[in-house]
């Protein structure tokens, strides 16, 4: 699969993962969420931009659980939780963030 944006063609697997997350941008997030309906609001980007940073330190996304907590601690413990991030990424906290993120799919994701 591919997604064709500003002239450009980005190798994607089959579920829209990019193939080199190095092509990865913040404009190319917004058009896959807006494809996927969604409008990235600031929580969307702290929990993007807290994937990409716990991604580049240890190469792998990290569990759901240390998600929350760093969003907890970025935006307030009433949105440190797996329901709030369902209402951010519905279509899966780790899978839908991680594929705007430009990661790999996590592990263990279906």
């Amino acid at each position: 699969m591919v997604i064709e944006f500003k002239g450009r063609v980005y190798q994607t697997d089959a579920e829209g993962f990019l193939v080199n997350p190095d092509e990865w941008s913040e404009e190319l997030a917004e058009k896959m969420a807006a494809d996927d309906d969604c409008e990235l609001g600031a929580d969307h980007w702290v929990a993007i931009n807290i994937l990409r940073d716990y991604y580049a330190q240890y190469a792998i996304a990290p569990p759901i659980r240390i998600l929350i907590r760093h969003m907890g601690k970025q935006l307030g413990r009433e949105k440190a939780n797996s329901p709030y991030l369902y209402e951010l990424f519905p279509f899966g906290p780790a899978k839908q963030a991680c594929r705007y993120a430009g990661l790999p799919k996590p592990t263990g994701c279906i």
